[in-house]
């Protein structure tokens, strides 16, 4: 029997469980906790500030959750989109899961939901925050994710509609913006028994207009996972992620007989091949056989963490050489 469990996140730490644990029956609840404790853990060590509560305020100054979990078996999932007043995202991912029929909850409802349940509504603004969006405020509001509005390029809104000219460029996103910009925590574990679980959580973009969605809890964007195949998490530009569903895909590659690493590689190539120039991202994928791989575009390296039992309790940090580059 043995455990694998991997992580991509922003910094180079490995979230998780430590122990190998003996699994039995319940093994997908074992999984399921896993992957909670590990996100859970990276929401209140607000990684990098693009983890939990304190980092990437909206246009309004305001910090919302999204976090997934879904299980191998029969893709049961749980999610949360735009939760606010509550930090902890992953386990509210979870109870969505484990009470009720819905896979996704979004905004004041999803607050809504865990106040219900008993989850203590705290600030998710913090002195941090709201010194980047004071000094984002000071800058004219730029950037930003308007296009095609007048003045949009130049000052604060709010604005109007540009019904005749198409004012707005192309995206260019600099590495260094991409890096601490937006980001992901995504888990992968898979047990000795052939039981598998992700899980997924993000604050988002900053100075995102608000009500906007990460690709992060949307199932086959930010996680997809089928125990008879493997599973995957990508993190990087989610507007445009999400339209390819990548996690998804690379699982189905997996299905039609590719490796992992293959899977990642083209799951990746589907956008960056209409996104050559203002995209960057990154996916982990693992086999239900404990074989894994990775790809990435637009950054000069991307590190994620594995565990692997059959290897050594140690956590190795792996760095993949990224492909592409990103218009500066």
């Amino acid at each position: 029997m043995y455990n694998l469990k991997m992580v991509q996140n922003p910094l180079k730490t490995f979230y998780g469980d430590p122990q190998l644990i003996e699994l039995q029956n319940n093994s997908f609840k074992i999984l399921r906790s896993q992957v909670v404790a590990g996100c859970s853990q990276c929401e209140t060590d607000q990684c990098d500030g693009t983890v939990g509560w304190g980092g990437s305020p909206d246009e309004d100054g305001h910090t919302t959750l999204d976090a997934l979990v879904m299980e191998g078996g029969r893709q049961d999932t749980g999610a949360v989109i735009q939760l606010k007043s509550v930090r902890e995202a992953s386990k509210v991912a979870r109870a969505v899961l484990e009470h009720t029929y819905h896979t996704i909850l979004v905004g004041e409802n999803a607050t809504n939901f865990a106040l219900s349940l008993g989850f203590e509504r705290k600030p998710l603004s913090s002195e941090r925050s709201i010194k980047i969006w004071e000094a984002w405020k000071e800058g004219n509001c730029q950037p930003n994710y308007w296009k095609n509005m007048v003045n949009s390029t130049k000052k604060c809104g709010p604005y109007t509609p540009d019904v005749i000219h198409n004012t707005s460029p192309s995206r260019k996103f600099t590495k260094k913006r991409y890096r601490f910009d937006h980001d992901t925590i995504g888990m992968i574990a898979l047990d000795g028994y052939g039981k598998m679980a992700v899980g997924t959580s993000t604050n988002g973009k900053n100075h995102k207009i608000s009500g906007r969605s990460s690709d992060s809890a949307i199932p086959g964007c930010g996680g997809f996972v089928d125990e008879t195949v493997g599973g995957a998490v990508a993190t990087g530009d989610g507007d445009i992620m999400m339209r390819f569903s990548p996690a998804f895909l690379a699982v189905e590659l997996m299905r039609g007989g590719m490796s992992p690493q293959k899977a990642a590689e083209v799951s990746l190539n589907r956008i960056t091949t209409k996104y050559p120039n203002s995209f960057s991202g990154a996916i982990v994928v693992a086999s239900k056989d404990g074989e894994y791989g990775a790809a990435c575009y637009g950054m000069d390296k991307f590190p994620y963490s594995v565990r692997d039992s059959r290897e050594s309790s140690q956590t190795r940090v792996i760095e993949v050489e990224c492909t592409g580059s990103v218009d500066l």
